[in-house]
């Protein structure tokens, strides 16, 4: 979708024009429509093209993207890779507790995050399948743990699949496929808990069709994490910050975005993480390598000085993600599209 300005919608005087509640992001959707298993062709999902410019919204594969471009775009990616954060935990007392390491601080410690961590101390050993999981200290708003280096999580780590995503235990010991497809091409800075989920309908043909048509493609890393699966709880949006996740910007891709917008050429974000990536980094300009945090909260009045088209998922209702989305294309527009998704049977979510 690319990104025009436009008002809200078609509220009468003194009616509330909506956008401020989060009850204004809620929708049903037929627990049918989300997918639990990846599509067997990953550039075969159905989706919409669209534009402010018009109300229309136009199906079709993934794979024709780069028949929608005119082949001067810069498309920015997230190269962020999924671990097998997951560890499944027993305090000493028997009470269970999931840990999701967030990313490698050096000599075996990790950046992680517990729960339930409530009654978690430090210095506190948990059991795990393997070597134990040590509680070092609180950090920001997770923990630092020992546990060894990523060896120890690649043996004993699952794959830190969405909650909407069921599996059995069978299936949870056999997960070769979800550690594979669970993965965008561009995976390579291993440290999110979740996949870039935009990235995952790109294959070798489509990047093969985008670059021979003059597209460029550049990589920023994001590592996704546990905050994306949670809903915004505060009726006032507001009143909601997202959590802050860990980014990166390579000196050569900021080189390539100052070129892009020197030349006139639209920047395209692949996914939500991209967008936020870009938007948290200030006025394009050439420089070293920036690494940072960001906890952007972008919210309906979001001016976007740095994205001109969005490549994106269907998102939970109520969550961030889709705050996200309506304050890019319009609210009226994006629900009507999510609407008309679900009337025509779409797979939703990762």
């Amino acid at each position: 979708m690319t990104r025009m300005t436009r008002t809200e919608g078609n509220s009468l005087p003194g009616e509330r024009a909506g956008g401020d509640l989060i009850s204004d992001y809620d929708f049903d959707l037929p627990a049918r429509l989300v997918a639990q298993h990846p599509a067997e062709v990953r550039s075969s999902s159905r989706c919409y093209f669209c534009t402010q410019a018009s109300s229309d919204a136009t199906e079709a594969p993934f794979h024709s993207i780069a028949d929608r471009l005119r082949g001067d775009e810069l498309l920015v990616v997230n190269d962020t890779r999924v671990l097998p954060a997951r560890i499944r935990c027993r305090r000493s007392s028997g009470g269970a507790v999931e840990a999701f390491m967030l990313r490698p601080l050096g000599a075996g410690r990790w950046q992680a995050w517990l729960s339930p961590s409530r009654r978690i101390k430090a210095g506190e050993c948990l059991e795990t399948s393997g070597p134990p999981l040590t509680v070092i200290e609180r950090r920001g708003s997770g923990w630092v743990v020992d546990l060894g280096p990523e060896e120890v999580l690649e043996k004993i780590g699952e794959v830190p699949l969405p909650p909407y995503i069921h599996r059995t235990e069978e299936e949870l010991r056999q997960d070769g496929l979800d550690r594979e497809r669970y993965q965008t091409i561009f995976a390579h800075h291993g440290g999110a808990v979740a996949a870039p989920t935009a990235g995952l309908h790109f294959d070798e043909t489509v990047i093969e069709k985008l670059q021979s048509k003059g597209v460029q493609i550049v990589r920023v890393t994001l590592h996704v994490g546990p905050g994306t699966f949670r809903p915004i709880e505060a009726d006032v949006i507001q009143d909601h910050r997202v959590d802050p996740e860990w980014f990166s910007v390579s000196s050569e891709t900021r080189s390539a975005l100052v070129k892009a917008r020197d030349d006139g050429r639209k920047i395209i974000a692949v996914g939500t993480t991209s967008l936020r990536v870009l938007e948290s980094i200030g006025p394009f300009k050439a420089g070293p390598d920036i690494e940072s945090e960001t906890d952007l909260t972008i919210l309906p009045g979001h001016p976007f000085d740095h994205v001109d088209g969005l490549i994106t998922n269907f998102h939970l209702p109520r969550s961030s993600l889709l705050v996200l989305v309506c304050s890019f294309l319009g609210r009226i527009e994006t629900l009507s599209i999510y609407q008309r998704a679900i009337e025509a049977g779409f797979r939703f979510y990762s």
